[in-house]
Protein backbone atom coordinates (compact mmCIF):
# COMPACT_ATOMS: atom_id res chain seq x y z
CA UNK A 1 0.00 0.00 0.00
CA UNK A 2 1.56 3.18 -0.68
CA UNK A 3 0.98 6.25 1.65
CA UNK A 4 1.21 9.79 0.78
CA UNK A 5 4.03 11.91 2.00
CA UNK A 6 1.36 13.98 4.02
CA UNK A 7 0.28 10.66 5.62
CA UNK A 8 3.70 9.59 6.48
CA UNK A 9 4.58 13.23 8.62
CA UNK A 10 1.20 12.30 10.45
CA UNK A 11 2.09 8.58 10.88
CA UNK A 12 5.47 9.92 12.26
CA UNK A 13 3.99 12.47 14.49
CA UNK A 14 1.68 10.20 16.37
CA UNK A 15 4.48 7.69 16.84
CA UNK A 16 6.90 10.55 18.37
CA UNK A 17 3.72 11.79 20.76
CA UNK A 18 3.62 8.02 21.55
CA UNK A 19 6.83 7.87 22.66
CA UNK A 20 6.76 10.74 24.48
CA UNK A 21 3.62 9.91 26.52
CA UNK A 22 5.19 6.27 27.00
CA UNK A 23 8.85 7.51 28.09
CA UNK A 24 7.18 10.07 30.39
CA UNK A 25 5.08 7.64 31.95
CA UNK A 26 7.83 5.43 32.65
CA UNK A 27 9.68 8.53 34.50
CA UNK A 28 6.93 9.60 36.10
CA UNK A 29 6.25 6.20 37.73
CA UNK A 30 9.31 4.33 38.15
CA UNK A 31 11.60 6.80 38.37
CA UNK A 32 10.19 10.21 39.99
CA UNK A 33 11.56 12.32 38.01
CA UNK A 34 10.76 15.83 35.88
CA UNK A 35 13.06 15.63 33.75
CA UNK A 36 11.17 14.04 30.39
CA UNK A 37 8.85 17.96 30.44
CA UNK A 38 12.24 18.19 28.54
CA UNK A 39 11.02 15.63 25.98
CA UNK A 40 8.44 17.93 24.41
CA UNK A 41 11.38 20.16 22.73
CA UNK A 42 13.55 17.03 21.29
CA UNK A 43 10.83 15.27 20.05
CA UNK A 44 9.26 18.17 18.06
CA UNK A 45 13.30 18.69 16.82
CA UNK A 46 13.30 15.36 15.89
CA UNK A 47 10.02 15.56 14.14
CA UNK A 48 11.38 17.99 11.96
CA UNK A 49 14.81 16.25 11.40
CA UNK A 50 12.12 13.76 9.63
CA UNK A 51 10.05 15.73 7.86
CA UNK A 52 11.63 19.42 7.51
CA UNK A 53 15.45 19.29 7.65
CA UNK A 54 15.10 23.22 6.35
CA UNK A 55 13.96 24.75 9.25
CA UNK A 56 16.20 22.67 11.47
CA UNK A 57 18.81 24.43 9.57
CA UNK A 58 17.11 27.93 10.03
CA UNK A 59 16.81 26.91 13.85
CA UNK A 60 20.27 26.30 14.51
CA UNK A 61 21.12 30.01 12.44
CA UNK A 62 18.84 31.65 14.95
CA UNK A 63 20.13 30.11 17.43
CA UNK A 64 24.38 30.80 16.74
CA UNK A 65 24.75 33.97 17.82
CA UNK A 66 22.86 32.93 20.93
CA UNK A 67 24.42 29.74 21.40
CA UNK A 68 26.91 29.16 24.55
CA UNK A 69 30.09 27.31 24.72
CA UNK A 70 30.88 24.18 27.80
CA UNK A 71 34.47 24.11 28.14
CA UNK A 72 35.21 20.09 29.52
CA UNK A 73 39.37 21.00 30.74
CA UNK A 74 38.93 17.11 31.37
CA UNK A 75 39.67 16.19 27.89
CA UNK A 76 40.07 19.58 26.27
CA UNK A 77 37.07 19.52 24.75
CA UNK A 78 34.43 22.53 23.80
CA UNK A 79 31.09 22.22 22.76
CA UNK A 80 28.37 25.40 21.46
CA UNK A 81 24.93 24.44 23.10
CA UNK A 82 22.46 23.95 21.79
CA UNK A 83 23.58 24.06 18.09
CA UNK A 84 26.77 21.72 17.45
CA UNK A 85 24.71 19.06 18.27
CA UNK A 86 22.01 19.83 16.13
CA UNK A 87 24.42 20.34 13.20
CA UNK A 88 25.86 16.66 13.77
CA UNK A 89 22.24 15.44 13.70
CA UNK A 90 21.54 17.27 10.37
CA UNK A 91 24.90 15.20 9.24
CA UNK A 92 23.55 12.09 10.35
CA UNK A 93 20.42 12.58 8.81
CA UNK A 94 21.56 13.61 5.32
CA UNK A 95 24.10 11.04 5.09
CA UNK A 96 21.33 8.84 5.72
CA UNK A 97 19.26 10.07 3.47
CA UNK A 98 21.83 10.45 0.45
CA UNK A 99 22.66 6.80 0.68
CA UNK A 100 19.19 5.25 0.63
CA UNK A 101 17.87 8.27 -1.95
CA UNK A 102 20.88 9.14 -3.75
CA UNK A 103 19.10 12.26 -5.41
CA UNK A 104 20.94 15.08 -4.78
CA UNK A 105 21.08 17.61 -7.29
CA UNK A 106 23.96 16.84 -9.87
CA UNK A 107 24.64 20.56 -10.58
CA UNK A 108 25.45 21.34 -6.76
CA UNK A 109 27.61 17.84 -6.27
CA UNK A 110 29.55 18.78 -9.10
CA UNK A 111 30.42 22.36 -8.84
CA UNK A 112 33.48 23.92 -9.12
CA UNK A 113 33.08 25.40 -5.55
CA UNK A 114 31.98 21.98 -4.02
CA UNK A 115 35.06 20.01 -5.95
CA UNK A 116 37.29 22.69 -3.62
CA UNK A 117 35.45 21.66 -0.63
CA UNK A 118 35.94 17.98 -1.56
CA UNK A 119 39.48 17.92 -1.98
CA UNK A 120 39.84 20.40 1.39
CA UNK A 121 38.06 17.90 3.20
CA UNK A 122 39.91 14.75 1.41
CA UNK A 123 43.63 16.38 2.18
CA UNK A 124 42.44 17.28 6.06
CA UNK A 125 41.43 13.57 6.20
CA UNK A 126 44.87 12.35 4.62
CA UNK A 127 46.81 14.63 6.90
CA UNK A 128 44.76 13.51 10.17
CA UNK A 129 46.23 9.57 9.23
CA UNK A 130 49.87 11.24 9.33
CA UNK A 131 49.22 13.76 12.21
CA UNK A 132 50.83 13.89 15.76
CA UNK A 133 48.06 13.60 17.33
CA UNK A 134 45.70 11.62 15.33
CA UNK A 135 42.53 11.93 17.80
CA UNK A 136 42.87 15.84 18.13
CA UNK A 137 42.87 16.12 14.38
CA UNK A 138 40.14 13.52 13.40
CA UNK A 139 38.16 15.58 15.74
CA UNK A 140 38.99 18.68 14.40
CA UNK A 141 38.03 16.72 11.01
CA UNK A 142 34.33 15.66 12.04
CA UNK A 143 34.05 19.46 13.22
CA UNK A 144 34.31 20.91 10.00
CA UNK A 145 31.96 18.21 8.65
CA UNK A 146 29.53 19.08 10.47
CA UNK A 147 29.89 22.76 9.95
CA UNK A 148 30.06 22.12 6.04
CA UNK A 149 27.33 19.64 5.82
CA UNK A 150 24.35 21.74 7.19
CA UNK A 151 25.19 24.98 5.64
CA UNK A 152 26.66 24.12 2.51
CA UNK A 153 25.68 20.64 1.18
CA UNK A 154 22.38 21.00 2.39
CA UNK A 155 21.73 24.80 2.76
CA UNK A 156 21.86 25.05 -1.25
CA UNK A 157 19.02 22.53 -1.91
CA UNK A 158 16.77 24.72 0.62
CA UNK A 159 18.25 27.72 -1.03
CA UNK A 160 15.85 27.11 -4.18
CA UNK A 161 12.64 28.26 -2.21
CA UNK A 162 14.36 31.86 -2.54
CA UNK A 163 12.46 32.99 0.25
CA UNK A 164 15.09 30.34 2.26
CA UNK A 165 17.93 32.92 1.36
CA UNK A 166 16.29 35.85 3.43
CA UNK A 167 15.10 33.70 6.42
CA UNK A 168 18.78 32.77 6.75
CA UNK A 169 20.19 36.06 6.24
CA UNK A 170 17.97 37.76 8.97
CA UNK A 171 17.25 34.88 11.39
CA UNK A 172 21.27 35.85 11.81
CA UNK A 173 20.74 39.12 11.66
CA UNK A 174 17.99 39.53 14.70
CA UNK A 175 19.34 37.09 17.05
CA UNK A 176 23.02 38.73 16.48
CA UNK A 177 21.28 42.23 17.20
CA UNK A 178 19.99 40.98 20.41
CA UNK A 179 23.66 40.29 20.99
CA UNK A 180 24.77 43.38 19.63
CA UNK A 181 22.25 45.46 22.29
CA UNK A 182 23.57 43.25 25.39
CA UNK A 183 27.03 43.80 24.39
CA UNK A 184 25.95 47.48 24.50
CA UNK A 185 24.91 47.78 27.31
CA UNK A 186 27.28 45.85 29.45
CA UNK A 187 29.67 48.04 27.41
CA UNK A 188 27.95 51.26 28.60
CA UNK A 189 28.42 50.98 31.65
CA UNK A 190 32.13 50.70 31.74
CA UNK A 191 32.10 53.68 29.73
CA UNK A 192 32.40 52.25 26.46
CA UNK A 193 36.45 51.79 26.53
CA UNK A 194 39.03 49.50 25.26
CA UNK A 195 39.90 47.40 27.40
CA UNK A 196 36.26 45.87 28.75
CA UNK A 197 35.80 46.18 24.97
CA UNK A 198 37.46 42.97 24.90
CA UNK A 199 34.82 40.68 27.27
CA UNK A 200 31.41 42.48 27.12
CA UNK A 201 29.99 40.33 24.60
CA UNK A 202 30.99 37.15 26.61
CA UNK A 203 29.20 34.44 27.12
CA UNK A 204 27.99 34.50 23.37
CA UNK A 205 31.31 35.44 21.68
CA UNK A 206 34.78 34.37 23.28
CA UNK A 207 36.27 37.85 22.40
CA UNK A 208 35.85 41.29 20.39
CA UNK A 209 37.65 39.75 17.00
CA UNK A 210 34.81 37.02 16.40
CA UNK A 211 32.08 39.35 17.44
CA UNK A 212 33.69 41.98 15.41
CA UNK A 213 33.83 39.84 12.44
CA UNK A 214 30.52 38.45 12.28
CA UNK A 215 29.19 41.86 12.64
CA UNK A 216 31.58 42.91 9.28
CA UNK A 217 29.79 40.00 7.23
CA UNK A 218 26.29 41.18 7.88
CA UNK A 219 27.04 44.94 7.17
CA UNK A 220 27.38 44.61 3.63
CA UNK A 221 24.17 42.30 3.59
CA UNK A 222 21.95 45.46 5.47
CA UNK A 223 23.52 47.90 3.20
CA UNK A 224 21.99 45.51 0.24
CA UNK A 225 18.78 45.14 1.80
CA UNK A 226 18.27 49.27 1.89
CA UNK A 227 18.54 49.22 -2.01
CA UNK A 228 17.43 45.90 -2.53
CA UNK A 229 14.53 45.94 -5.75
CA UNK A 230 11.35 45.44 -4.93
CA UNK A 231 11.28 45.83 -0.83
CA UNK A 232 8.36 48.42 -0.07
CA UNK A 233 8.83 51.76 1.89
CA UNK A 234 8.21 50.61 5.35
CA UNK A 235 10.38 47.16 4.92
CA UNK A 236 13.18 49.52 3.87
CA UNK A 237 12.77 51.57 6.45
CA UNK A 238 12.58 48.83 9.06
CA UNK A 239 15.93 48.02 7.89
CA UNK A 240 17.95 51.12 8.97
CA UNK A 241 17.82 50.58 12.78
CA UNK A 242 19.54 47.40 12.04
CA UNK A 243 21.94 48.87 9.80
CA UNK A 244 22.93 51.94 12.03
CA UNK A 245 23.15 49.54 15.27
CA UNK A 246 25.70 47.44 13.65
CA UNK A 247 27.86 50.58 12.54
CA UNK A 248 27.62 51.36 16.16
CA UNK A 249 28.16 48.10 17.16
CA UNK A 250 31.44 47.68 14.58
CA UNK A 251 32.74 50.73 16.09
CA UNK A 252 32.29 49.80 19.75
CA UNK A 253 33.95 46.31 19.18
CA UNK A 254 37.10 47.80 18.86
CA UNK A 255 38.18 44.92 16.45
CA UNK A 256 40.97 46.33 14.05
CA UNK A 257 40.82 43.39 11.37
CA UNK A 258 37.21 43.51 11.56
CA UNK A 259 37.75 47.75 10.19
CA UNK A 260 40.33 46.50 7.80
CA UNK A 261 37.94 43.89 6.02
CA UNK A 262 35.23 46.34 5.80
CA UNK A 263 37.93 48.66 4.31
CA UNK A 264 38.93 46.22 1.66
CA UNK A 265 35.32 44.86 1.11
CA UNK A 266 34.55 49.35 0.34
CA UNK A 267 37.71 49.07 -1.73
CA UNK A 268 36.67 46.07 -3.84
CA UNK A 269 32.57 47.29 -4.18
CA UNK A 270 34.15 50.72 -5.52
CA UNK A 271 36.50 49.06 -7.92
CA UNK A 272 33.12 46.89 -9.39
CA UNK A 273 31.37 49.65 -9.76
CA UNK A 274 34.07 51.57 -11.94
CA UNK A 275 33.64 48.10 -13.78
CA UNK A 276 37.60 47.41 -12.96
CA UNK A 277 37.75 43.74 -14.11
CA UNK A 278 38.45 40.44 -11.97
CA UNK A 279 42.01 39.73 -13.51
CA UNK A 280 43.06 43.69 -12.91
CA UNK A 281 42.09 43.40 -9.39
CA UNK A 282 43.92 39.96 -8.40
CA UNK A 283 47.14 41.16 -10.71
CA UNK A 284 46.92 44.70 -7.99
CA UNK A 285 46.30 41.76 -5.11
CA UNK A 286 49.29 39.89 -6.14
CA UNK A 287 51.56 42.94 -7.18
CA UNK A 288 50.87 44.15 -3.39
CA UNK A 289 52.23 40.99 -2.04
CA UNK A 290 54.99 40.91 -3.77
CA UNK A 291 55.94 44.24 -3.09
CA UNK A 292 55.69 43.34 0.53
CA UNK A 293 57.84 40.72 0.43
CA UNK A 294 60.54 42.89 -1.76
CA UNK A 295 60.49 46.02 0.83
CA UNK A 296 59.41 43.35 3.74
CA UNK A 297 62.62 45.06 6.05
CA UNK A 298 61.85 48.64 4.99
CA UNK A 299 58.24 48.09 6.16
CA UNK A 300 59.57 46.51 9.15
CA UNK A 301 61.66 49.21 10.03
CA UNK A 302 58.89 51.36 10.03
CA UNK A 303 56.45 49.61 11.55
CA UNK A 304 59.22 49.38 14.23
CA UNK A 305 59.02 52.72 14.88
CA UNK A 306 55.26 52.87 15.77
CA UNK A 307 54.79 52.80 19.23
CA UNK A 308 51.32 53.87 19.53
CA UNK A 309 49.11 51.01 21.22
CA UNK A 310 45.10 50.31 21.43
CA UNK A 311 43.50 53.34 22.47
CA UNK A 312 39.52 54.23 22.51
CA UNK A 313 40.22 57.00 20.14
CA UNK A 314 39.59 55.16 16.58
CA UNK A 315 42.24 56.75 14.64
CA UNK A 316 45.04 55.55 17.43
CA UNK A 317 43.39 52.79 17.09
CA UNK A 318 43.68 52.25 13.64
CA UNK A 319 47.37 53.51 13.89
CA UNK A 320 48.29 50.94 16.47
CA UNK A 321 47.83 48.14 13.76
CA UNK A 322 51.29 48.48 12.47
CA UNK A 323 53.02 48.78 16.27
CA UNK A 324 54.98 45.72 16.45
CA UNK A 325 57.39 47.76 18.86
CA UNK A 326 55.27 47.37 21.67
CA UNK A 327 51.86 46.18 21.24
CA UNK A 328 51.62 43.26 23.02
CA UNK A 329 48.30 42.09 20.45
CA UNK A 330 50.89 42.55 17.55
CA UNK A 331 53.71 41.16 18.74
CA UNK A 332 52.15 37.76 20.04
CA UNK A 333 50.31 37.28 16.80
CA UNK A 334 53.97 37.37 15.33
CA UNK A 335 55.23 35.38 17.04
CA UNK A 336 52.49 32.47 16.20
CA UNK A 337 52.81 33.35 12.77
CA UNK A 338 56.74 32.63 12.91
CA UNK A 339 55.98 29.65 14.75
CA UNK A 340 53.52 28.33 12.10
CA UNK A 341 56.15 29.44 9.42
CA UNK A 342 59.08 27.31 11.68
CA UNK A 343 56.72 24.21 11.94
CA UNK A 344 55.90 24.44 7.89
CA UNK A 345 59.89 24.24 7.22
CA UNK A 346 59.65 21.16 9.33
CA UNK A 347 56.87 19.24 7.77
CA UNK A 348 56.28 20.97 5.08
CA UNK A 349 54.17 18.64 3.04
CA UNK A 350 51.83 17.32 5.44
CA UNK A 351 51.84 19.42 8.63
CA UNK A 352 51.27 18.60 12.02
CA UNK A 353 47.74 17.51 11.47
CA UNK A 354 44.77 19.22 11.44
CA UNK A 355 44.10 20.83 14.46
CA UNK A 356 47.35 20.06 16.32
CA UNK A 357 48.80 23.59 15.91
CA UNK A 358 48.16 24.95 19.67
CA UNK A 359 49.14 21.38 21.03
CA UNK A 360 53.15 21.53 19.42
CA UNK A 361 54.08 25.36 18.27
CA UNK A 362 55.20 26.08 21.85
CA UNK A 363 58.86 24.27 20.97
CA UNK A 364 58.62 26.64 18.05
CA UNK A 365 59.13 29.68 19.76
CA UNK A 366 62.12 32.06 19.88
CA UNK A 367 62.60 33.92 23.23
CA UNK A 368 63.49 36.75 21.85
CA UNK A 369 59.72 36.97 19.61
CA UNK A 370 58.36 35.59 22.98
CA UNK A 371 55.64 38.27 24.81
CA UNK A 372 53.94 39.38 28.19
CA UNK A 373 51.43 37.23 26.78
CA UNK A 374 52.65 34.27 25.54
CA UNK A 375 53.00 31.02 27.92
CA UNK A 376 55.67 28.02 28.05
CA UNK A 377 53.30 25.75 27.54
CA UNK A 378 51.95 27.10 24.02
CA UNK A 379 48.41 26.88 25.68
CA UNK A 380 46.72 30.24 24.42
CA UNK A 381 44.85 29.21 21.04
CA UNK A 382 46.04 29.33 17.78
CA UNK A 383 48.00 30.25 14.85
CA UNK A 384 45.50 33.43 14.36
CA UNK A 385 45.25 33.12 10.63
CA UNK A 386 43.12 30.92 8.41
CA UNK A 387 46.03 30.65 5.93
CA UNK A 388 49.16 29.91 8.27
CA UNK A 389 47.16 27.47 10.31
CA UNK A 390 46.60 25.43 7.48
CA UNK A 391 49.86 26.00 6.35
CA UNK A 392 51.56 24.81 9.51
CA UNK A 393 49.22 21.91 10.34
CA UNK A 394 48.27 20.39 6.47
CA UNK A 395 51.84 21.55 4.32
CA UNK A 396 51.63 23.53 1.41
CA UNK A 397 48.37 21.69 -0.05
CA UNK A 398 46.48 22.59 3.15
CA UNK A 399 47.25 26.61 2.40
CA UNK A 400 46.95 26.00 -1.56
CA UNK A 401 43.21 24.25 -0.58
CA UNK A 402 42.25 27.28 1.27
CA UNK A 403 43.39 29.98 -1.21
CA UNK A 404 41.58 28.48 -3.83
CA UNK A 405 38.41 27.96 -1.99
CA UNK A 406 38.41 31.45 -0.92
CA UNK A 407 39.52 32.99 -4.29
CA UNK A 408 37.13 30.87 -6.44
CA UNK A 409 34.29 31.83 -4.08
CA UNK A 410 35.05 35.48 -4.24
CA UNK A 411 35.41 35.05 -8.28
CA UNK A 412 31.91 32.88 -7.80
CA UNK A 413 30.11 35.92 -6.82
CA UNK A 414 31.34 38.37 -9.08
CA UNK A 415 30.55 36.37 -12.24
CA UNK A 416 27.28 36.20 -10.67
CA UNK A 417 27.04 39.12 -10.26
CA UNK A 418 27.77 40.16 -14.25
CA UNK A 419 25.84 37.53 -15.47
CA UNK A 420 22.38 39.40 -13.38
CA UNK A 421 23.62 42.73 -15.03
CA UNK A 422 23.81 41.78 -18.13
CA UNK A 423 20.11 39.69 -17.86
CA UNK A 424 18.97 43.04 -15.76
CA UNK A 425 18.21 40.40 -13.10
CA UNK A 426 18.83 43.46 -10.34
CA UNK A 427 17.65 41.05 -7.49
CA UNK A 428 20.55 38.23 -7.99
CA UNK A 429 22.80 41.05 -8.86
CA UNK A 430 22.55 42.81 -5.43
CA UNK A 431 22.02 39.50 -3.42
CA UNK A 432 25.46 38.21 -5.35
CA UNK A 433 27.22 41.33 -5.24
CA UNK A 434 26.77 41.58 -1.13
CA UNK A 435 27.01 37.96 -0.29
CA UNK A 436 30.69 38.41 -1.88
CA UNK A 437 31.46 41.55 0.21
CA UNK A 438 30.61 40.14 3.30
CA UNK A 439 33.17 36.93 2.64
CA UNK A 440 35.68 39.72 1.53
CA UNK A 441 35.25 41.06 5.17
CA UNK A 442 36.11 37.71 6.68
CA UNK A 443 39.01 36.35 4.14
CA UNK A 444 41.00 39.33 4.58
CA UNK A 445 40.19 38.90 8.79
CA UNK A 446 41.38 35.78 8.62
CA UNK A 447 44.66 37.07 7.60
CA UNK A 448 44.55 38.36 11.29
CA UNK A 449 42.34 35.53 13.40
CA UNK A 450 40.76 32.47 12.53
CA UNK A 451 37.37 31.02 13.55
CA UNK A 452 36.60 28.81 10.83
CA UNK A 453 36.89 26.02 14.01
CA UNK A 454 33.40 27.92 15.60
CA UNK A 455 30.05 27.65 14.81
CA UNK A 456 29.37 31.52 15.31
CA UNK A 457 31.46 32.11 12.13
CA UNK A 458 31.52 28.72 10.50
CA UNK A 459 27.96 29.07 9.90
CA UNK A 460 27.30 32.45 8.24
CA UNK A 461 30.86 32.11 6.05
CA UNK A 462 29.77 28.17 4.83
CA UNK A 463 26.21 29.94 4.37
CA UNK A 464 27.41 32.69 2.05
CA UNK A 465 29.23 30.31 -0.21
CA UNK A 466 25.94 28.39 -0.64
CA UNK A 467 24.03 31.04 -1.16
CA UNK A 468 26.18 32.19 -4.13
CA UNK A 469 25.86 28.68 -5.68
CA UNK A 470 22.87 28.41 -5.20
CA UNK A 471 22.07 32.07 -6.97
CA UNK A 472 24.62 30.27 -9.51
CA UNK A 473 22.86 27.27 -10.21
CA UNK A 474 18.94 28.35 -9.40
CA UNK A 475 19.02 31.92 -10.16
CA UNK A 476 21.25 33.31 -11.84
CA UNK A 477 18.78 34.23 -14.71
CA UNK A 478 15.75 34.95 -12.78
CA UNK A 479 14.39 37.07 -10.08
CA UNK A 480 15.05 36.94 -6.63
CA UNK A 481 12.04 38.37 -4.85
CA UNK A 482 12.41 39.42 -1.33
Amino acid sequence: MHLSAKTKKVIVLYLLVALFLGTGLFFLLEKKTLWFFVLPVVLIVAYYYVVSLDKVILFITFFTPLAITLHDPRIGAALSIPTEPLMFGVVVVFLGNLILERNYNRHVARHPLSYLIYFSLFWMLVTSFTSQLPLVSFKHLLSRIWFVVPFYFVAIPMFRDKKNIHRFLWLYIVALSGVIIYTLIRHAAHGFDEESGHWVMSPFYNDHTAYGAAIALYLPVLAGYLLYPGLSFTKRLLVVPFFVLYIIAIVFSYTRAAWLGSGVALVVLLLVLLRIRFRWVMAGAVLLVVMGFLFYQPILNRMEKNRQNSSTNMEDHIESMTNVSSDASNLERLNRWASAIRMFKQRPWLGWGPGTYQFVYAPFQLASERTVISTNLGDRGTAHSEYLGPLSEEGILGLLSVLALFGYAVYLGLRVYHRAKETKNRETGIMSLVITLGLITYFVHGFLNNFLGTDKLSVPVWGFMAILVALDVYHSRKKLKA
